[in-house]
């Protein structure tokens, strides 16, 4: 449509999205395990974020962003 421009950006893109580099340590405790209910799935990922909500420096060096401390569990 007129006055709109579609700004695209490449499939995996970190240092235009800083939380790109989470993926990496949050999916640790999922990659090629198999789960019986999305809630077993949602708890092993709760208590991942909750790890890693601990571990504020390594987060704020992995990402270069400064709202993980921001965030409550």
């Amino acid at each position: 449509p007129e006055g709109l421009h579609l700004e695209f950006m490449p499939a995996y893109s970190p240092e235009l999205q800083p939380a790109e580099r989470l993926w990496q340590v949050l999916d640790e405790p999922v990659v090629n395990r198999c789960f019986e209910t999305i809630q077993q799935l949602e708890q092993v990922l709760f208590d991942r974020c909750r790890v890693l909500l601990k571990q504020r420096d390594f987060i704020r060096g992995l990402t270069h962003f400064h709202w993980w401390q921001d965030m409550g569990a």
